[in-house]
């Protein structure tokens, strides 16, 4: 007899499947395994070196590196005709694995299945369309996008249609509900925004959205990036996570329409607020994981003469200068940037979401004001704290912060830190050509 996946096999005329887990870093890995092996891949695994990947706490002597594939995330890719997707979970001696970052959300999400609850998100990634030009540089692949204020624009829309259409079609066929695509507010940047589902979904479909427009941008000679701040005079990419919690019911538990502040929360949503708060410096080490994601978080003015990016551990309604803004009903957590690993993510905001609820941890009175324009002094008579202002200092807040390590798994989190501080090191020993041009004949 012949089962559903056999039957999706032939019927999309699958000649291999990528077995696909993300690193570390979030970047997505996988290997070529031929259709008839599905079953394999689903009760033994895919064998990985994992020595060879970064974030796997393994050395050249270890076990090797199980992905076992996740049937319900079997999908073709559509750009890459004859093949399908399985989203994997790592195992090691036959266990599931503490380093492996879809594990240690899942992990995370369990807290929420023993209370009947889903997290549900909604992610909104940023990413830029560039071009190498001669000398080696990235430039925006479409030369007249180069309005000062060039957000919505129609024309700079409209000339990246190809692979935006290519994209978004690409995505819609394997079940993503595309609603709308921007121009965003640096040239050659974009966003595209698809229905919210369950955390877990989520995390897997935005790796998804990477690995499909890198492929679909390099089909067509161009670059797509989703570097958190490619230039110093342009806003960079962020990813908002907007958050809710439902029961069993499908009831947004987020949602309170008698809330005395007017927007639509919670206790339960206060709680998990407060607990986000709470762990916000250390949280910022996975949701702005790299060197160049601390060039777009800036207190005080931007070099690109504005910005959304916030700096400030805070809450307002419908406040987009502060780190979460509460569109009514839920939060929309706007810290993260497009170069996070979302799974990381998602559980560090759980874990601490939930320490939160457990804790009855109180955020605050909301803050609906403007804090791009506040001073340090003004800042502080507001009790308002700030975010860590370079990855080493928020690689700081998440070691001393052994609440929410303990939460997520110190496996992991040690792992985080000490490949995180290497990228630190080897950014702070390299010579930059700013330091070239204002020291090689100062003195």
């Amino acid at each position: 007899m012949v089962t559903e996946h056999e039957k999706f096999l032939s019927d999309n005329d699958i000649k291999y499947i990528l077995a696909q887990f993300v690193d570390i870093h979030g970047v997505a890995k996988t290997k070529s395994v031929p259709a008839h092996c599905l079953n394999d891949v689903v009760e033994k695994g895919a064998g990985f070196a994992g020595f060879a990947v970064w974030g796997m706490g393994m050395e050249p002597h270890g076990p090797d590196f199980m992905a076992r594939g996740d049937l319900s995330t079997l999908s073709v890719v559509p750009w890459q005709p004859g093949y399908a997707r399985i989203v994997c979970d790592g195992y090691v001696n036959d266990q599931p694995y503490p380093y492996d970052s879809r594990v240690v959300l899942k992990r995370q999400l369990e807290k929420l299945d023993a209370r009947g609850w889903t997290l549900n998100s909604g992610l909104e990634p940023e990413f830029c369309l560039f071009r190498r030009a001669e000398d080696g540089s990235i430039v925006p692949v479409d030369e007249t996008d180069t309005l000062t204020k060039p957000c919505y624009d129609y024309k700079g829309l409209s000339r990246a249609r190809t692979f935006l259409e290519n994209l978004t079609e690409s995505l819609q066929e394997v079940g993503f509900d595309v609603y709308q695509i921007d121009h965003e507010d640096a040239n050659g940047q974009f966003e595209i925004n698809y229905t919210y589902s369950d955390a877990l979904t989520s995390a897997d479909r935005f790796t998804f959205v990477r690995m499909a427009a890198g492929e679909i941008a390099d089909d067509l000679g161009m670059v797509c990036s989703f570097m958190p701040k490619p230039f110093s005079d342009k806003t960079g990419n962020g990813m908002h996570f907007h958050l809710s919690i439902t029961d069993e019911e499908g009831n947004n538990l987020f949602n309170d329409d008698s809330d005395k502040n007017g927007m639509g929360l919670s206790e339960t949503a206060y709680h998990f607020l407060g607990g986000i708060l709470h762990h916000a410096r250390a949280i910022c080490a996975f949701a702005a994981p790299t060197v160049n994601s601390y060039k777009r978080l800036v207190v005080g003015g931007a070099a690109s003469g504005a910005t959304w990016a916030p700096a400030y551990i805070c809450y307002g309604d419908n406040n987009r200068s502060a780190m979460v803004r509460v569109p009514y009903g839920r939060l929309e957590f706007r810290l993260a940037d497009s170069g996070c690993n979302p799974y990381l993510m998602h559980a560090a905001l759980v874990a601490a979401g939930m320490d939160g609820i457990e804790r009855k941890l109180d955020p605050g009175e909301p803050k609906n004001i403007n804090l791009y324009a506040l001073s340090r002094e003004e800042l502080r008579e507001e009790g308002i704290d700030i975010l860590p202002q370079n990855l080493n200092e928020a690689l700081d807040e998440l070691e001393a912060d052994t609440t929410l390590t303990g939460l997520i798994g110190e496996e992991v989190c040690s792992e985080f830190i000490k490949i995180k501080r290497m990228e630190w090191l080897e950014f702070s020993r390299h010579v930059s050509d700013w330091e070239l041009k204002h020291y090689v004949d100062f003195f």
